[in-house]
């Protein structure tokens, strides 16, 4: 059986195709860089990471951007030799007029090397790109309305992009307008001679769904699928967990589809696992609601077509299952990534990103096997941050560091943070105090609420380990110095505010896990990094 997530942790909005026996997910990635995560398996069950194809700032430059805005919903596709990524870059979202620019790259190979971005129309988001059998190509994009009322709850917009030219051309066709149900996340498939629009439903929370239109002309008109499990105002959706809070995967939609090599269906889609922990009632956003602190992962199912030609679960409901049927193919596992990294490698390693830019000053040859970074920015900068990180998987890690640091002045910090938003994090830290010297001490930020709940503690001179423990959830802190002794610090934390429902701005990305050094005195003294252990 395959075990659902197959993409853990934040990996939301899949994107699936299959190039002969490769299988490839594309997920989105926001103000993290580089942009959009490309995954890949032989078997649908065993995936690992392969590359990440917005890698140089004249591809992607995030400066500015505000929580969870940049890489939106990656369509990746593939014909005649080329892979071709479509993508959102959102510049602003969290106004009355959004800014969502789309573009397109293409490669020979999907390691590289990639194009230069294409712009595209930037009528909407979530753009997905269609290849018709006669060699013409489609974009299908959901359209946003500013107005105050809307007059669409969502649009869908189709139009032809010309390859040669490499730009959109003819007509803007609308194929749907959403009153009370609202489509977005659009794929465009063709089987049998109907065109398909696969399209996520009713946003991207708990009551996400995904819903299919057909046409026999790409342009439409499309009817909309009726499923058995209809609600009378509700999407019709063929996969939804919005009634069933019991389920182990929540939030499942936005999905889309891949044919094997011997013909069985399945279906990706996006999902998530909840923490036992809600909203308060009285929350500004999302009262009541359950936490995600893993952020929106991938899941996968097994789909058949029906006699009429709509697609169903193999499983006889339009809900998810925590595990799936494999497909009937040799199983291919990859090797294992490793818990520790110990920065003795000429680059960092794939699993960690860094925010909105290149990493740009850090060192892994100064000293040998450490990673030098050198102070950047603080934690509130939408710009450039001397930080790296990497995805948290499980609600139940310990997370470890040794770092060398020594702070002249309280403007100066290194250590170990886990990171959802600039507004909210927990960071295990060394700085300075005026009174005794090189101290440790734990930073609380909850929605711009700051605290320093267990004041300083005075360090001896040497490497700090820093250590930070999660239990469903609950985050323990300690520090160790001199013999390695562990010493705990402050209380047991409830770290389920980073969390895409929990937080005030952004609420589409996960918790982060990694190391940072900040100098806001501008003279960037350098922190070195021995090593960086996840354990699950």
């Amino acid at each position: 059986m395959i075990q659902n997530p197959i993409l853990r942790g934040f990996n939301p909005d899949p994107s699936i195709i299959r190039v002969g026996e490769d299988y490839y997910i594309a997920t989105s990635t926001f103000e993290w860089f580089p942009g959009v995560q490309i995954h890949h398996s032989r078997d649908l069950k065993h995936w690992r990471l392969l590359t990440r194809p917005l890698d140089r700032v004249s591809q992607l430059d995030l400066r500015g951007v505000g929580a969870s805005q940049g890489v939106w919903a990656p369509c990746l596709t593939y014909h005649e030799g080329t892979f071709y990524l479509v993508y959102t870059v959102v510049q602003a979202f969290y106004c009355n007029m959004y800014d969502t620019h789309n573009y397109i790259v293409t490669a020979p190979d999907v390691m590289g090397p990639w194009s230069e971005p294409t712009p595209l129309s930037n009528f909407g988001f979530d753009p997905s790109l269609f290849h018709d059998d006669d060699g013409r190509k489609y974009m299908v994009c959901m359209v946003t309305d500013h107005r105050v009322p809307k007059k669409y709850a969502g649009r869908l917009l189709v139009q032809e992009y010309d390859a040669e030219k490499k730009q959109l051309v003819g007509q803007r066709h609308e194929v749907y307008q959403g009153g009370s149900i609202f489509l977005e996340g659009p794929h465009l498939f063709k089987r049998n001679g109907w065109y398909y629009l696969f399209c996520a439903d009713t946003g991207t929370g708990v009551l996400h769904g995904q819903t299919m239109l057909r046409s026999r002309n790409v342009f439409g008109p499309y009817e909309m699928d009726q499923t058995a499990y209809d609600i009378p105002g509700e999407a019709p959706s063929m996969l939804t967990s919005r009634h069933h809070p019991e389920l182990y995967l929540q939030k499942a939609g936005h999905a889309d589809l891949v044919q094997t090599q011997n013909g069985e269906w399945y279906m990706v889609h996006l999902c998530g696992r909840p923490l036992d922990r809600c909203n308060p009632p009285d929350a500004p956003r999302f009262p009541g609601i359950a936490r995600y602190m893993l952020g929106r992962e991938t899941a996968i199912q097994k789909v058949y077509w029906t006699n009429d030609g709509w697609l169903r679960l193999c499983n006889g409901t339009n809900l998810p299952d925590a595990q799936v049927q494999e497909p009937d193919l040799p199983e291919c596992p990859w090797p294992e990534i490793l818990a520790q990294d110990d920065f003795d490698q000429p680059e960092l390693s794939l699993v960690w990103q860094s925010l909105r830019l290149p990493l740009k000053d850090f060192s892994l040859t100064e000293r040998p096997g450490f990673l030098r970074l050198y102070g950047g920015n603080g934690l509130g900068s939408r710009f450039e941050q001397s930080l790296i990180a990497q995805r948290l998987t499980e609600t139940d890690a310990c997370v470890e560091t040794v770092v060398d640091f020594r702070p002249e002045c309280y403007k100066q910090m290194a250590g170990l943070i886990l990171y959802y938003d600039y507004d909210n994090y927990i960071y295990l830290h060394v700085t300075h105090d005026e009174e005794l010297g090189r101290v440790v001490t734990l930073l609380m930020a909850e929605n711009k609420r700051y605290a320093y709940p267990v004041g300083y503690i005075a360090l001896p001179e040497g490497p700090v380990q820093l250590r930070m423990t999660l239990r469903n959830g609950w985050v323990k802190c300690a520090f160790a110095v001199g013999d390695g002794t562990w010493q705990s610090i402050g209380e047991e934390t409830d770290g389920s505010f980073l969390s895409d429902e929990a937080c005030n701005e952004g609420w589409f990305t996960g918790t982060m896990a990694g190391i940072c050094c900040q100098d806001l005195t501008g003279a960037k003294l350098p922190a070195d990094f021995d090593y960086f252990r996840m354990n699950l």
